[in-house]
């Protein structure tokens, strides 16, 4: 059992990864990692092009030259999806499609962010509206209303799970009764596969590679729940409950843990166990100061970084980033305020973490469990909390009003 532990350490994202491209909700590998390099700056990042865009907090994507983003058009009870040169910003194809009537507290645009693969883009709208386009020339080739398909009610600030494209499928959260999460044939648009009864939360899956398998990993609003993305079935759940049922970080490896955040009910690191070819969980350690919002966590060697929020119903709102060990979950030090509700980290290829916080600033930091230490800091775009994407020596990032392209990396 000791070997299958060791070899589960070896968790690897299954999702192919294009080179240089950042094709899906966090990136090539789905763990906000990049093999891009980015040296520290001593002069403001050169912004090479801005657009103005709808509304959202859906996240840019970036594969094979082209910048895809989802968001609302104005005025209108309709979601589009665009594709921009990736150099120039020049609009190569929108579409648009009608979506039911949404409104919430903090934004009526997309918040999930799309998958590109094999030519196909994958949207999820925040009233639950699943689409695939052709990447090439936005041609729509199927879409599902699957709030209405399969009589799921919408979450209180909307549906926000970023599809997960694996075994030919395109996974989502739904919510509803026996079609909690549901996958569907990324050629023709077909239920594949559902299963299980939880109600959905706003968090994105993940896809884990153990000895014996390909896992995605899902938060419910119930449970951490692995599954076999082919056919749905379920290798083990953990149960995992916010109070807010507001659930919404990924998933995120850290060496061999898996770690699972919420608002309300702090952190976890969850051990996956194989015996017999049978997959089980356990855990390992909980720390109820990491509430995360929706901020993913980062591994670095040994120590996890990431950014929490003040745990409800506390007065005043910040965001706090963390450095922890991997291992047992203890805080090594802390940086209050470097966000509001909000910061997305990044991890480069030469081992640096990229964090762009809510207000739009961009900081270069290196690791160090020691202390913070900040390399370089720009400020790049307005509000934001729409993870950015790196790719080809260059940032995308888009906030309230505009989708901007920098020169940061090699």
């Amino acid at each position: 059992m000791n070997e299958l532990r060791t070899l589960a350490v070896l968790l690897l994202a299954a999702l192919p990864a294009f080179a240089g491209d950042w094709p899906q909700w966090l990136g090539p590998n789905r763990d906000a990692t990049t093999t891009e390099k980015v040296a520290a700056w001593k002069d403001a990042p050169k912004v090479l092009w801005r657009r103005t865009v709808g509304e959202g907090n859906s996240g840019p994507v970036v594969v094979e030259g082209r910048v895809f983003l989802h968001t609302k058009v104005k005025d209108k009870n309709e979601e589009e999806v665009a594709a921009f040169d990736a150099a120039t910003g020049k609009e190569i194809w929108r579409q648009a499609y009608p979506r039911a009537a949404f409104s919430s507290l903090f934004g009526n645009g997309p918040r999930a962010t799309p998958a590109v693969s094999d030519g196909r883009v994958f949207s999820f709208g925040i009233t639950g509206v699943l689409s695939c386009f052709d990447a090439r020339t936005g041609k729509l080739a199927w879409q599902v209303d699957t709030l209405n398909k399969f009589q799921a009610k919408n979450l209180l600030f909307g549906m926000s799970c970023s599809p997960l494209v694996a075994a030919g499928r395109a996974l989502v959260s739904v919510g509803a009764k026996g079609a909690s999460i549901v996958a569907f044939d990324v050629k023709t648009g077909e239920v594949a596969w559902q299963c299980l009864d939880d109600k959905a939360s706003y968090a994105s899956p993940s896809v884990f590679v153990t000895p014996v398998e390909r896992q995605a990993v899902f938060l419910t609003v119930e449970n951490v729940v692995a599954l076999n993305p082919a056919d749905g079935a379920v290798r083990w759940k953990y149960p995992f409950v916010d109070a807010l049922q507001e659930s919404s970080a990924t998933p995120a490896r850290a060496g061999d843990l898996l770690l699972a955040s919420s608002i309300t009910t702090g952190t976890v690191g969850l051990r996956t166990i194989q015996n017999n070819g049978a997959s089980s969980v356990e855990q390992v350690w909980k720390n109820p100061l990491l509430t995360s919002y929706f901020s993913t966590p980062v591994s670095v060697g040994k120590h996890v970084y990431m950014v929490a929020g003040t745990k409800p119903p506390a007065l005043k709102i910040e965001a706090t980033l963390y450095c922890l060990e991997a291992a047992t979950g203890k805080v090594l030090w802390s940086k209050p305020k470097v966000g509001q509700y909000h910061a997305s980290l990044l991890r480069t290829g030469d081992e640096k973490l990229l964090m762009l916080d809510d207000s739009g600033n961009v900081v270069l930091l290196q690791p160090n469990p020691e202390k913070y230490e900040e390399l370089a800091r720009s400020k790049i775009c307005g509000h934001t909390w729409a993870h950015p994407a790196l790719a080809n020596g260059r940032f995308y990032v888009r906030d309230d009003n505009e989708l901007v392209c920098v020169q940061l990396g090699d």
